[in-house]
C-alpha cells in the first residue's frame, strides 16, 4: 500500500486522498461502462459496518448483493446456488398455499420455516442473478478474501475498498480508504450506485419496445444490405477491461457523465 500513502504520523498511516479520488473515479467510469453494456454488478459487504449500507444502495440501484455470509461456490459453482434458489421459491410457494395450515404438522412447519429463513437470509440478495456478474464491488479485501479468489478464478473484475492492511494487488480497481468507517463506506457505495444508475440510463432500448411504441415505420424489418456493416445487438459486446481506464486526478465535476456527448469547442 506504499504508493497510496501520504505519510505516517504517530504510528498511523495516512492515505493519500488523491489516490482515493483517482480510484473512485476510475471505478465509477468502469461500472458505468459495464452496466451500459447490459452487465450486472454484485455488491459484497459482510462485515457489520457495511451490511446495511451495501444492501440499501444495492437495492436502490437494482443490483445484487451479499451481506450475510459468502457461500463457497457462489461464483465458481453457480449451478448449485441456482438449485438452492429454486428450493427457496418452492418453500415460499408452499407457505403461501392453503395446504400449509392443514397438511403439515407443527414439527414439519417448524423445520420448513427454519430452512426457508436460512436460505432467504443467505441468498435473498442474489435470487434474481441468473448469470455471473460483470463486476464485483467489495468492502475490505481481507474480510472477503474467498469472494476475491472466486472472482479471480472466474475472471470477474473486482472493485475493492481497502485499508492500509490490505493487498491492493488482489483488486483490479483498488479504492484506498478506511474500510471500517461507516461514513467512508457510505460515500463509496453511494457514488458507485449512482454510476450504476447512470449506466442503466445509457443502455440501448430493446428493439421490440421501440417498434411497439413508434410503429414499424419505413424501412423497419428489412434485411440488411449484403456487405453492409454488422451492428451489434443490444446488450452485446465485450466488457471494458479495468486496465484500459485512465482517469485523471481531478474533481468529479470536471469529468463528463458516462454517455454524454462532448461539448463543442
Amino acid at each position: 500500500m506504499a504508493p497510496f500513502l501520504y505519510g505516517k504520523r504517530n504510528a498511523i498511516h495516512i492515505i493519500d486522498i488523491r489516490e482515493t479520488l483517482r480510484g473512485l473515479l476510475k471505478a465509477k467510469k468502469f461500472v458505468a461502462q459495464v452496466v451500459s453494456r447490459g452487465g450486472d454488478v454484485l455488491f459484497i459487504g459482510t462485515k457489520r459496518q457495511a451490511r446495511e449500507i451495501v444492501e440499501r444502495h444495492a437495492r436502490r440501484c437494482g443490483m445484487h448483493f451479499v451481506t450475510e455470509r459468502w457461500l463457497g461456490g457462489t461464483l465458481t459453482n453457480f449451478r448449485t446456488i441456482r438449485s438452492r434458489l429454486q428450493r427457496l421459491e418452492e418453500l415460499e410457494a408452499l407457505v403461501a398455499s392453503p395446504e400449509w395450515e392443514t397438511g403439515y404438522s407443527k414439527k414439519m412447519k417448524s423445520m420448513l420455516s427454519r430452512e426457508l429463513q436460512k436460505i432467504r437470509r443467505n441468498l435473498d440478495g442474489i435470487r434474481r442473478m441468473n448469470r455471473l456478474p460483470a463486476a464485483c464491488i467489495m468492502v475490505d479485501v481481507r474480510k472477503e478474501i474467498n469472494a476475491v479468489r472466486e472472482a479471480r478464478a472466474m475472471d470477474v473484475p473486482t472493485i475493492c475498498l481497502l485499508d492500509t492492511d490490505s493487498d491492493p494487488d488482489l483488486a483490479d480497481i483498488p479504492i484506498p480508504g478506511n474500510d471500517d468507517a461507516m461514513r467512508a463506506i457510505e460515500l463509496v457505495m453511494r457514488e458507485i450506485a449512482d454510476a450504476v444508475e447512470e449506466g442503466k440510463k445509457a443502455r440501448p432500448e430493446p428493439v421490440e419496445a421501440a417498434e411497439t411504441r413508434e410503429g414499424p415505420g419505413p424501412g423497419r424489418g428489412r434485411r440488411p444490405r449484403r456487405g453492409g456493416p454488422d451492428l451489434p445487438a443490444p446488450h452485446e459486446g465485450e466488457m471494458p477491461s479495468p486496465a484500459t481506464l485512465v482517469v485523471p486526478t481531478s474533481a468529479p465535476a470536471d469529468l463528463p457523465a458516462p454517455g454524454d456527448a462532448a461539448a463543442p469547442a
